[in-house]
């Protein structure tokens, strides 16, 4: 076990970069870029954007003044006609666009390797501390969905698998279908209408995860408070997850069930239960319970984008989505490294679990 485990860690290394890479070229190709969204605020989008320049590139008033005033210039950027060439190369040398692409990429890459992910263009602040700041908020909307989507989809589909064919498995796979159906984002929706202030009740609140005032409270208003804030968020996310589990747990039972290890366990004379859980169960979670990392990852990083802004919740998703938007290439490749890294580990510890579930699974007898 310990060779395969050195040999997926060498593994992560090629494919994090390939990843990388693939995602620097599609940046690259796509339209606009940090120098473009500049040249716009300098041309009246935002009114504070050339004192802005000025700081953060030591460009002088006169600078300024002249770049508002030079017409006809030829530049490659989208916008910046009228704009003084010396304004443009200033710019792409505080981006550090004035080097070549693949310099630019490897250079990048040589500063991930010591977990330097640079600055933010518009924000001020480090890379790293951005995603200090808004993990917190993701990691509670993870881990509290992957538990309750565990927690009901495993109970449900091993009832679903026991009851094969009767009145509860038609009704309820008639609520899995629906909830299968609607979207995260639609549900979380309907509940603001409903219960936070929209049209109906006003029960939970649509901001944060804690109240103003928080710190003040005691530890038992901080828990109160802080479940109460997190309760539509968290319920958006279980409806559209609980289906699929609820599905694979059911037919990996069915499985299992018919197999002829379970015939014999019952010849010999073995209660219901016992045969259920004493010898089925334990080979039907096998592929759920391994899944968890997986689980918890697609939860944490590809499902709360929408719930976190129609939550107003300052999280990763929030935190990535508004990156691309303002072409914020150090927190858009930086939060890819650091996503992609824990992801390729978090499946490195998925087939772990298989392994410590059940022994009996090599993985030095196959091929990495």
């Amino acid at each position: 076990m310990l060779n395969y485990i050195l040999r997926r860690l060498l593994l992560i290394i090629p494919t994090l970069f390939g990843i990388m890479v693939v995602n620097f070229i599609i940046v690259q190709a796509a339209p606009g870029g940090p120098v473009e969204r500049m040249i716009a605020e300098i041309k009246g989008t935002a009114a504070d954007a050339t004192a802005r320049i000025s700081g953060a590139g030591g460009m002088e008033t006169q600078d300024r003044g002249r770049a508002q005033g030079t017409l006809g210039s030829v530049s490659k950027y989208r916008g910046a006609r009228g704009l003084d060439p010396d304004l443009i190369k200033e710019l792409e040398r505080l981006y550090g666009f004035d080097k070549p692409a693949p310099e630019r990429f490897f250079h990048m890459m040589k500063n991930y390797l010591r977990f330097d992910f640079g600055d933010s263009y518009f924000r001020d602040r480090s890379v790293l501390d951005l995603v200090l700041e808004k993990m917190p908020v993701s990691i509670s909307l993870g881990i509290w969905t992957t538990l309750l989507v565990y927690l009901i989809s495993i109970p449900l589909g091993v009832a679903k698998a026991v009851r094969d064919g009767s009145r509860f498995d038609v009704w309820t796979s008639a609520i899995v279908i629906v909830g299968y159906a609607i979207p995260s984002f639609l549900f979380a929706i309907l509940l603001v209408v409903v219960f936070a202030g929209g049209s109906y009740l006003d029960w939970f609140p649509l901001r944060g995860l804690t109240s103003p005032g928080w710190e003040d409270m005691s530890w038992p208003q901080r828990i109160a408070d802080y479940f109460w804030h997190i309760t539509l968020p968290v319920l958006a996310l279980v409806i559209g997850s609980f289906a699929g589990l609820t599905m694979l747990t059911k037919n990996s039972f069915l499985d299992q069930i018919n197999l002829q290890y379970v015939t014999t366990a019952r010849a010999k004379g073995l209660s219901e239960s016992r045969v259920l859980y004493g010898h089925v169960f334990r080979n039907a979670m096998l592929i759920v319970i391994a899944g968890f990392p997986s689980a918890f990852i697609g939860i944490l990083f590809t499902g709360a984008l929408l719930i976190e802004i129609i939550f107003s919740l300052d999280g990763l998703g929030l935190l990535g989505f508004e990156a691309v938007i303002n072409r914020d290439y150090p927190v858009v490749f930086g939060t890819l490294f650091f996503f992609t890294l824990l992801g390729l580990v978090m499946q490195l510890i998925g087939d772990i679990m298989y392994h410590v579930i059940d022994p009996r699974i090599d993985f030095e007898a196959r091929e990495v």
